[in-house]
């Protein structure tokens, strides 16, 4: 097949170019319930039941309801972090029930038809109220096509049961919708009118067929017999409901349901001592009250957590200084003091650090958070002491070795007049660290001069605070350059100054007194990761006030950026491509290769996997070893990891689907390696942005595969998004060889066209240089 490529106005007009979700295909669930007054307490134990038997899940949970007293909604609020309500239109299924307006139970079944009309979701799943969920429903949210039902137990295997049905966005539409429409108008179904019957006469038995666990009815336990282990939904049919008073026969299952008939209270200690791993919405939902009601100091360390890792940190101190720490207790302090150096109380960080210390198996993590903190403020020496003694209480400790090995050999700034230089914020990486983000800083520099050493350049380590001697060495120099990544990201390095990764003060950026020149930052906050807004607007926006060019390397970038700007500020926001992307024109005496090796190269990324992968990962790695197989018969496919944690492919490949390839560890690689390496490949299939950037820059074709906005951001910006594949596509494999092969069947007319759209980001960046070159001088 040959890829059709659109035009530049098509690929930004396809979807709105900050829609991540569109850009990165990710999936949304929701679970979704018909709630009224009178099935209320099952609704309650529904959700009370879902929690405790699936701690780590916390999708949205849409409730349909005809008119719910606001005391009903708070009571449900306080049982689910991520509840919406939706009113049903009553009147149009009146028209259903013709002569059975007045039996509740048809109308409620004919209510929850309006999950139909959900269109902002591309999995839904019912849960009634009559249920609770006893066992994982795992299974359920990875279904990913078709619409699934449990087979009804006592009319055959052609019909599904209601109550649970978990729905695909084919089915969430108006064309499907108006199906149901139809056959509820002319009553042409049976089984009492209920919504089973409506939608069996619209689906005549075509449906995915679940397991019977998953809607296991009560009738079936008649006898009053146990319910299974395996149970793991269990649905009270029948008008006789468990908070109702029950009925003989089934006592066993209705104290089942009775297990989940707890108090708030009794629900956030049962949570809290469940066990297993619990989503980071729950526990601080379940968790903040209980620590305002007990002052339980473990509880609270927990939810601080839970907040770090959300990267709200100023709610993970908010709720340490709620409580009183004991001195004797290490882990409390220790997170207590890691949630205060990342809002830059660094003081009060590194006396909680210090009493964590006093603890050996706390005390690691705080001699390394320690070391972080005095490296921040450019103490060495000290960070090194700390780092040692990390090592010390554990030898095999990552992050204390990582603290070490930063401070052992400090180049010297030098060289050059500092009247002659230009200062540059980035953010070096250490040995072994992400070699996209290696390369950047010495990409940047070639964008100005092609001398990238310190003879012309005076570092500034974005991460380190910037201080009055920070100021004034920049202030000698005869401009500051601010690039080498997304620079824009909350929680790489947190801090409280600007909420961004340039640890800087607005009272000292209001300081410096030399031209500023951000040059190809990239915005690159993943789908469902927020900022401290208020601060991190505060500072850009001073930024780009004092700004004499503010370049961002895509127009997805461009357009969040704007969007946090007043309007006056918009038009200082412009293009300017990473400069990766031009590498054959940036690098002195370039030379394509004359031959390339007979490989294509596979990179994924495993940074934050719950935002990049969902509940998708192991479809995404059964869909890999497919294409691997397959992109066998096309060249020798290899995995190349741009960090340590990136060889996680080859590592579950072999050991899930017993596909082996071997690893290049690119980590270790110097600049011109990992040039070289991508210039002779024939194809680079990446997830991370510069696994994309940096072999499409050496002239090499590529496939994106997308899990963050900037990978189609930047397809976007070439004018080829056919050149990227989400990790959630439904048919990833068979996308991925399918272009795999197109790209490689004229491998030439393919790398004429790199080149072409290289040449388009060349011409930008030219004209950049032009204007730069007035502002900087040089």
């Amino acid at each position: 097949m040959t890829a059709t490529h659109i035009s530049a106005a098509e690929a930004r007009t396809a979807a709105p170019a900050t829609d991540a979700r569109a850009l990165t295909g990710k999936r949304r669930i929701a679970f979704a319930s018909f709630v009224d007054e009178n099935y209320l307490p099952g609704f309650l134990a529904l959700l009370r039941s879902l929690a405790l038997s699936n701690p780590g899940v916390c999708e949205d949970f849409i409730v349909l309801h005809d008119d719910l007293k606001p005391s009903s909604v708070a009571r449900i609020r306080a049982l689910h972090p991520r509840v919406s309500f939706r009113r049903v239109d009553a009147d149009h299924y009146d028209s259903y029930a013709k002569g059975d307006q007045d039996n509740y139970l048809v109308r409620k079944a004919y209510f929850i038809l309006d999950v139909f009309k959900i269109r902002d979701y591309d999995t839904v799943i019912t849960l009634d109220t009559d249920m609770v969920v006893l066992g994982s429903i795992s299974e359920l949210l990875s279904l990913r096509e078709g619409l699934a039902a449990v087979p009804q137990f006592f009319y055959g295997q052609h019909k599904l049961n209601s109550g649970l049905l978990v729905i695909q966005k084919e089915y969430l539409s108006d064309e499907f919708y108006a199906k149901i429409d139809q056959v509820g108008r002319s009553g042409s179904y049976e089984l009492d009118k209920h919504d089973q019957g409506i939608l069996n006469a619209v689906l005549d038995g075509d449906f995915v067929r679940l397991d019977a666990k998953y809607n296991f009815v009560k009738r079936r336990l008649s006898g009053d017999l146990p319910v299974p282990d395996d149970t793991a939904i269990l649905h009270f049919t029948g008008r006789h409901k468990p908070w109702q008073g029950g009925e003989a026969g089934y006592e066993q299952a209705q104290e089942r349901w009775r297990e989940f008939d707890l108090s708030d209270a009794e629900l956030q200690a049962a949570y809290l001592t469940g066990g297993g791993t619990m989503h980071h919405d729950l526990l601080v939902h379940f968790g903040t009250p209980h620590v305002e009601r007990t002052g339980h100091v473990d509880t609270a360390r927990r939810v601080a957590h839970a907040h770090i890792a959300k990267g709200d940190y100023q709610a993970a101190v908010d709720i340490m200084e709620r409580v009183h720490l004991p001195i004797d207790e290490a882990w409390p302090h220790e997170v207590y003091g890691h949630a205060l150096m990342s809002v830059s109380r660094y003081e009060e960080a590194r006396a909680q650090l210090l009493l964590a210390t006093a603890a050996p198996n706390r005390a690691a993590t705080a001699f390394a958070r320690l070391a972080q903190i005095s490296w921040v403020h450019g103490d060495d020496a000290t960070a090194q002491k700390y780092a040692v003694q990390g090592l010390t209480v554990d030898p095999t400790h990552r992050a204390s070795r990582i603290w070490q090995q930063r401070t052992l050999g400090v180049p010297a700034q030098q060289s050059g007049s500092p009247a002659e230089q230009l200062a540059h914020v980035a953010f070096y990486m250490d040995r072994q660290g992400n070699a996209g983000d290696k390369l950047l800083p010495e990409s940047v520099r070639l964008g100005f001069d092609p001398d990238t050493t310190s003879r012309r350049w005076h570092s500034v380590h974005a991460h380190r605070l910037f201080d009055e001697a920070a100021l004034e060495r920049v202030n000698a120099r005869r401009g500051l350059v601010i690039g080498g990544g997304g620079l824009f990201i909350p929680d790489t390095m947190p801090n409280g100054n600007s909420a961004w990764q340039w640890n800087v003060p607005d009272e000292l950026l209001k300081r410096i007194d030399v031209p500023i020149a951000v040059y190809a930052v990239g915005f690159n906050a993943f789908d469902g990761q927020s900022y401290r807004a208020q601060r991190f607007r505060e500072s850009l926006r001073l930024l780009v006030e004092k700004s004499a060019f503010f370049g961002l390397r895509n127009h997805g970038s461009i357009e969040k950026v704007r969007a946090m700007l007043p309007a006056h500020l918009h038009d200082k926001v412009r293009f300017q491509p990473c400069p990766t992307t031009v590498t054959r024109q940036l690098v002195a005496n370039w030379q394509d290769p004359a031959t390339r090796d007979d490989t294509i190269l596979i990179n994924a990324a495993y940074d934050r996997a719950g935002l990049r992968f969902g509940h998708d990962y192991g479809y995404f790695l059964a869909q890999m070893a497919k294409a691997v197989r397959e992109l066998g018969n096309l060249g020798e496919v290899q995995c190349v990891a741009h960090s340590l944690d990136d060889e996680k492919l080859a590592f579950d490949l072999r050991r899930e689907h017993g596909v082996s390839m071997p690893v290049i560890p690119m980590y270790d690689f110097e600049n011109d390696e990992i040039r070289d390496l991508y210039a002779r490949t024939r194809l680079v299939i990446g997830m991370r942005g510069h696994a994309g950037m940096i072999p499409f820059g050496c002239g090499t074709p590529i496939i994106s595969l997308i899990s963050h906005p900037k990978m189609a951001y930047f397809l976007r910006d070439i004018e080829r998004p056919e050149w990227g594949v989400s990790v959630h596509d439904r048919n990833l494999a068979d996308v991925l060889v399918e272009r795999s092969r197109d790209l490689l069947a004229d491998h030439d007319r393919t790398v004429a066209d790199v080149h072409g759209r290289q040449q388009e980001l060349w011409k930008i960046t030219q004209a950049n240089a032009a204007e730069l070159r007035t502002v900087l001088g040089g």
